[in-house]
């Protein structure tokens, strides 16, 4: 099964615009997040996209003190939804924040959804996801 059925029109975070302007923009490098929810919002878009181009952007915004060996989405898993439960600091003046999140996936198992409350800081100007707690 392919990662995702992915339109480029409109953005699979789900902010209504287009994926080129959104995250597409985070994802190739010529912008960075400016809040802790932008970027997770372009982490899940990066699952979503999957491919080269979203594990690279995985690799690039994670924190290399819990940063997996192996960042390559799984390419049975469709991303069908996001939604932000909550979020804490995490604001262009901010160090570190925290998003809750909910991400909705079709796989070999079925539907479903993975809950979690994830944790970032920055790093020098940059925001990198550091951890996350599953609900």
């Amino acid at each position: 099964m392919p990662a995702t059925p992915f339109d480029p029109t409109g953005c699979p975070c789900g902010t209504g615009r287009t994926y080129d302007a959104c995250c597409g923009r985070l994802h190739r490098g010529a912008a960075q997040a400016g809040t802790a929810e932008e970027l997770m919002r372009s982490r899940y878009a990066a699952y979503a996209v999957g491919g080269r181009t979203g594990a690279d952007h995985l690799f690039r915004t994670w924190h290399p003190r819990t940063r997996p060996d192996d960042v390559d989405p799984d390419p049975r898993t469709t991303w069908t939804g996001l939604e932000i439960v909550r979020t804490d600091a995490g604001g262009p003046d901010d160090t570190v924040g925290v998003v809750a999140f909910r991400a909705h996936h079709d796989g070999p198992g079925g539907p479903g959804v993975m809950a979690e409350t994830s944790r970032f800081e920055r790093r020098g100007r940059r925001w990198v996801y550091v951890d996350g707690d599953l609900a």
